[in-house]
């Protein structure tokens, strides 16, 4: 519990240095997690795939790309090789506003790792370490389903 109780804090904690940076362009957090990934695609992304790609339900997708959809920042049209999806693709506006808000993002991460110093290199390590453990539990915990 000690290891969940640390990340919960610091997952509030980056969300707080950040929520000054999506309130001034009006932005969530899951919008703007979906709109960075959108930007750098090389070709449009169907909804199911943005879903997997980031851990959301498929209805948490679907209702925010309406709300990105209806302000301009996304577009979605018919999937020529499955007409029951759509492909995604940015807009110039949403373009835009991923490239105003995303450098603005990595500098409020970046200010609070200044001081980590020498210890910065052992800090990755070690989350490294503890991500490969996860993620070798998840896959046992999948494996007994």
């Amino acid at each position: 519990m000690e290891v969940v109780a640390q990340l919960k804090r610091i997952t509030a904690l980056l969300e707080l240095a950040v929520e000054p940076v999506y309130r001034s362009a009006d932005l969530t957090v899951s919008e703007v997690e979906m709109l960075v990934p959108l930007r750098y695609a090389e070709e449009p992304v169907t909804a199911i795939r943005l879903a997997e790609r980031l851990g959301m339900s498929r209805a948490g997708v679907s209702k925010a790309l309406a709300r990105l959809e209806k302000r301009g920042l996304v577009s979605r049209t018919s999937n020529p090789e499955d007409r029951r999806s759509a492909l995604i693709t940015m807009t110039i506006q949403g373009n835009a506003v991923v490239d105003d808000v995303f450098p603005r993002e990595l500098a409020a991460h970046g200010e609070l790792f200044t001081k980590l110093g020498r210890d910065r290199g052992k800090i990755l390590a070690a989350l490294e370490q503890l991500a490969l453990s996860m993620e070798g539990g998840l896959d046992r915990t999948q494996d007994k389903k």
